[in-house]
């Protein structure tokens, strides 16, 4: 390994300890105690906050602080970071308390200006695609404390135009196509449920039930999907239908490729029907098969109801 090289991995191998012997060292990268010697002292050039302890037991210690050990990126990862950076453009609210305009001019401070103009080229030519919505999440952030924290909440919840009242603990945080959703624990129904994030009204601290640990909720979570209100169902689409999936889809469902057969297999719970009609629309006549027959009958019914809504229509 070349120094550049090790002298990165040792910065990542130092950052989580308070101490350490020199020993460590020349274990952990097989070199000679005045190697591991330079070595920690090119650490300390960069800015890496180590002092030594003398004495019989000495040893090095790293002062904690919450600026990060600096960390030596070669180009392909810088750009990399980069555009996955601006990939949270496609969000109106994030959990990180963070501008991205900001985060990336300071970003680019730490490059130099020919660095900066391959990244500025690069933009112009390199564009990462994500749908845009205006959706704030006001309580996006203390969702994810919430939920780091084991923590039972109250939640005031918009319904389709009416506000409701829930008693969660939420689980996992997750988005699709620029909205951000929270899995949680409801104590009253003693089931998982999903909520849109920016629907959530209000949000505090309950204290009516005691928390589980997330082990627990994990538990829940995996037997969620074995209940006996799961409806699994199989929908066979054409070649030019995949696409479509690969662009959308959700962790209830996976795509099938053998002899020549596209299917997408998946399940919903109840109360879910309307969600997965709406989905299988957008497939229109690239689907070839459909099973349970309920739900071909189902998503009959909803083109039956688009139709007469067409036909009302004033011209």
């Amino acid at each position: 390994m070349r120094k550049a090289e090790r002298l990165n991995d040792m910065m990542l191998f130092l950052n989580d300890k308070n101490s350490f012997q020199l020993s460590d060292i020349m274990a952990k990268y097989g070199v000679s105690r005045s190697t591991a010697i330079r070595d920690i002292q090119s650490l300390e050039e960069i800015g890496m906050p180590i002092y030594s302890e003398r004495g019989r037991n000495g040893h090095y210690r790293v002062l904690r602080n919450r600026l990060l050990s600096p960390i030596v990126f070669n180009i392909d990862e810088v750009f990399a970071l980069y555009f996955s950076m601006l990939t949270l453009k496609a969000y109106e609210t994030t959990p990180f308390h963070l501008s991205v305009e900001k985060l990336k001019t300071k970003f680019e401070r730490c490059l130099s200006a020919e660095k900066i103009e391959m990244l500025r080229k690069t933009e112009e030519v390199f564009s990462l695609g994500y749908i845009k919505h205006n959706n704030q999440c006001e309580f996006l952030d203390v969702i994810l404390q919430f939920t780091m924290e084991e923590k039972v909440c109250q939640i005031n919840y918009d319904k389709n135009g009416t506000e409701k009242t829930y008693i969660v603990q939420f689980y996992n945080i997750s988005s699709a196509y620029g909205q951000w959703y929270v899995t949680s624990y409801n104590f009253e129904t003693k089931r998982m449920q999903v909520f849109r994030c920016d629907k959530i009204l209000a949000l505090k601290e309950n204290d009516t039930f005691e928390a589980k640990k997330m082990e627990e909720l994990k538990r829940v979570a995996d037997s969620f999907n074995k209940k006996a209100d799961v409806t699994t169902f199989e929908v066979e689409i054409a070649s030019n239908g995949v696409d479509l999936f690969f662009k959308e889809n959700y962790p209830s469902m996976k795509l099938r490729q053998q002899q020549g057969k596209n299917v997408i297999h998946g399940f919903y719970h109840k109360g879910e029907e309307q969600f997965i009609i709406n989905y299988l629309l957008g497939y229109g006549e690239k689907i070839i098969a459909i099973h349970p027959d309920s739900l071909r009958d189902m998503l009959l019914n909803e083109l039956d109801t688009i139709k007469k809504h067409m036909q009302n229509l004033s011209s």
